[in-house]
């Protein structure tokens, strides 16, 4: 006999399906919402049965979404939208609530995160969760209400802001790049061979195919501590290779072009007090040190 499907749903089961449906794994969405594996079966079994169809289904590398699972990820995300935008905001217009910032490790660990953890300080019930990813994050997952973008946004529904442009050049300790100039060997500190395909990484090994790679990091800001030791020169965004004391820049024959970035939010959030905070506060973080970042 089939169980008869039930129409009410649960809003903590929907909180783990997000989780789930989002990271992939039970260990995952377990460590975000601080439960068991066990809550988080038993509550993907209880929506499950509640929507009526099967949402997710297991694979070797995790869980994958079912189609069905896809809709409902869409509505549960605009769900927990809704629900964030009724705490985003009090009576007297000021942020509330948790926005979620998602920037390239570069961004975020060598220039967001000093500026950008600022933004709480003024606004006591505005709270910022800032994630690095080299990749981008997806919007309509709601892993993000704010995501920075390297490159032009091909995304759809999505309201996408100019930031300005990311120049690249070459850094390193004043010994190295006094041995570059003197035409000693060309040694680099690069990306790692995960990352090997991103765009300043492949202009690198275009341009200097033969150079050896001493020291490799997948993110800029350990490229930049790597070359302060003196293993190699660094290929680095502007705004990394300024602010670095132990860095001096190195003039090259050519350096990569320079990239656009943006910034994203959703259509749903245009109206939301807090992610309206943080979209005006990243804004003028940005053009506050537009010179950090042109050639």
């Amino acid at each position: 006999m089939t169980e008869k499907k039930r129409t009410e749903l649960d809003w903590q089961d929907i909180r783990v399906f997000l989780a789930l449906g989002r990271h992939g794994s039970l260990s995952a969405a377990a460590r975000l919402l601080a439960v068991n594996h066990a809550t988080i079966a038993r509550r993907l079994r209880s929506l499950e049965a509640s929507f009526g169809e099967k949402l997710v289904e297991r694979r070797p590398t995790g869980y994958v979404l079912t189609p069905a699972g896809h809709r409902m990820l869409a509505a549960a995300g605009d769900m927990e939208s809704a629900i964030q935008t009724l705490g985003r905001g009090g009576q007297d217009g000021t942020p509330r609530g948790l926005v979620r910032v998602n920037a390239p490790p570069g961004l975020a660990l060598g220039f967001l995160i000093e500026r950008l953890a600022q933004v709480p300080a003024r606004f006591p019930g505005l709270d910022i969760d800032l994630a690095a990813d080299v990749r981008a994050v997806s919007l309509d997952r709601h892993v993000a209400d704010i995501a920075i973008r390297l490159g032009r946004p091909a995304d759809g529904d999505v309201i996408a802001k100019p930031l300005g442009s990311m120049a690249y050049g070459f850094y390193g300790t004043p010994e190295v790049c006094s041995g570059v100039e003197e035409g000693g060997e060309l040694v680099f500190v690069g990306f790692d061979e995960i990352n090997a395909d991103l765009p300043e990484a492949a202009w690198l090994a275009r341009q200097y195919p033969q150079a050896r790679v001493a020291f490799r990091a997948n993110n800029q800001v350990g490229q930049a501590i790597a070359a302060r030791t003196g293993v190699g020169l660094t290929l680095l965004p502007h705004y990394i290779g300024r602010q670095d004391p132990a860095l001096r820049y190195c003039p090259m024959p050519a350096t990569p072009p320079a990239r656009e970035i943006w910034l994203l939010t959703r259509r749903l959030d245009r109206k939301n007090i807090a992610v309206r905070t943080v979209v005006d506060a990243v804004v003028q973080i940005f053009q506050g040190n537009e010179a950090l970042f042109v050639a």
